[in-house]
């Protein structure tokens, strides 16, 4: 099973529930748990700084520097793992990347609010690959404007699974990572990015 792309007005938007066999996706989560400086990031929320509710790192080539909710953040070097993963990525998605979000959710609390990834840093029409690895999470989207609930996508992202964001999809849409109720194990999320080169 390959691509799948998925019905959402204006966005280009694909998803390989498959991608990473299962026996590679726990091999690659157990790796990731153990050798990424998980931190705390701070993000700044209706005017003032909070923790992230989530455990994030940075990683990427040494110009991607990126900022992110006022917050700038200098890459820390691929791991070999990593590394070997983006070359992956990028033959499956057809873009190049330079930067790699990871996101630790820790159980059903942890999560991602409403939001785009719509820096300058990224380009007018990015393509952004997210690969999920652990428990399966609930992934939505609504339109940037004057969405309503009822507009509201939901994907289950599962174990191994890959997508891939392109063309206007972070023009139109704002997507989460909603808190659950649910008993869930922790859940590890890969966001691969090109960031452009900041001039010095």
């Amino acid at each position: 099973m390959g691509w799948q792309a998925l019905p959402l007005p204006g966005a280009d938007l694909s998803l390989w529930p498959r991608w990473l066999p299962v026996a590679d996706a726990d091999a690659l989560m157990a790796q990731l748990q153990a050798s990424i400086p998980w931190g705390v990031h701070r993000i700044r929320i209706y005017g003032r700084e909070v923790d992230s509710p989530r455990l994030s790192c940075w990683i990427g080539d040494a110009e991607a520097t990126y900022v992110y909710s006022r917050t700038r953040f200098e890459p820390h070097p691929w791991t070999s793992a990593l590394s070997d993963l983006r070359e992956q990525v990028s033959k499956a998605c057809g873009a190049r990347f330079n930067s790699v979000l990871a996101n630790l959710y820790r159980n059903g609390q942890d999560s991602m609010g409403w939001h785009s990834d719509d820096e300058p840093e990224l380009g007018e029409r990015p393509v952004i690959a997210s690969l999920s690895l652990g428990a399966v999470r609930r992934f939505r989207l609504k339109p940037r404007h004057d969405g309503t609930a009822r507009d509201t996508q939901m994907i289950e992202l599962g174990h191994g699974s890959l997508l891939r964001m392109a063309g206007d999809t972070q023009r139109l849409y704002v997507h989460d990572l909603p808190k659950t109720s649910a008993g869930v194990g922790p859940r590890i999320n890969l966001t691969f990015r090109w960031i452009e080169p900041r001039k010095r």
